[in-house]
């Protein structure tokens, strides 16, 4: 009985923890959805702010706020090319690294304009826009390069794997019609050989054998022609009777014997 009670505490015990724990990752999941809410929320703000800035007020405050959103959406969208592409190819993460030390220079540059937004002595700042411009343009164009980089090597990946399955393909359909012939074979039927004790079936000939044919008989016929006309011209020959001395004897023929001898 004590046995069952152990094990049925150490159930409930289980459950509970199990339970806070569920809870924990819940919560902490819910707290990570929000303040990622919130900071889209707050860059969306704070991009139409500038945005807003950069075409309703002229002057320092106006450039200044043209250079932060420049500055912010180079940045956004070389790290979500460089997160995105090191899924499929890991030889972006050292990419990642660099443009981790990048985004050093680019926080402290859009700190330092963003300050310089709510200076009141606006002349002393006209002076450093220049060479906030020089430094927004070097980050800026670094972040470019990376993303562009980034694109082209995955877009070059893409085409050698296009072309590889290409290949591939023709192969197969080459092996899906194995019954076509090569170009140039002979695609002709054999003739059937003729079955033995028939004649040969009658062909077709050409023009100039047959023209020769003709003319051979041609031949004959004029040559047979003229050795009846010769004969014919000769005339009927008489038969003339057999003599009786010339007649040839053979050794198996009796001799005639006279009348009165024995």
């Amino acid at each position: 009985m004590e046995a069952v009670i152990v094990i049925l505490m150490l159930l409930f015990v289980s459950f509970v923890v199990l339970g806070v724990y569920v809870g924990v990752k819940a919560v902490g999941a819910a707290k990570r959805g929000v303040d990622r809410t919130l900071t889209q929320a707050r860059r969306t703000v704070e991009d139409t702010s500038l945005r807003a800035k950069s075409l309703g007020q002229p002057g320092v405050a106006g450039e200044l706020a043209q250079l932060r959103l420049s500055l912010r959406t180079s940045m956004r969208a070389t790290q979500e090319a460089l997160r995105r592409g090191v899924a499929q190819d890991a030889s972006l993460s050292e990419s990642i690294g660099l443009f981790d030390r990048l985004s050093e220079h680019g926080h402290e540059l859009d700190d330092e304009l963003k300050r310089l937004e709510r200076e009141p002595d606006k002349a002393r700042v006209s002076t450093l826009v220049p060479d906030l411009r020089e430094r927004t343009e070097r980050v800026t164009h670094a972040a470019d390069s990376l993303r562009w980089a980034a694109r082209d090597r995955a877009r070059q990946f893409a085409d050698d794997d296009l072309a590889a399955l290409s290949a591939q393909i023709d192969v197969e359909s080459g092996a899906l019609r194995h019954w076509e012939k090569e170009p140039g074979a002979d695609t002709s039927w054999p003739a059937p050989e003729p079955a033995a004790g028939t004649a040969p079936a009658q062909t077709w000939q050409d023009e100039s054998d047959g023209r020769a044919e003709a003319a051979e008989a041609a031949e004959a016929a004029e040559a047979a022609g003229s050795a009846g006309e010769s004969g014919r011209a000769a005339g009927p020959q008489a038969i003339t009777a057999r003599d009786p001395q010339r007649q040839t004897t053979y050794p198996w023929q009796k001799t005639a014997r006279p009348e009165g001898t024995v």
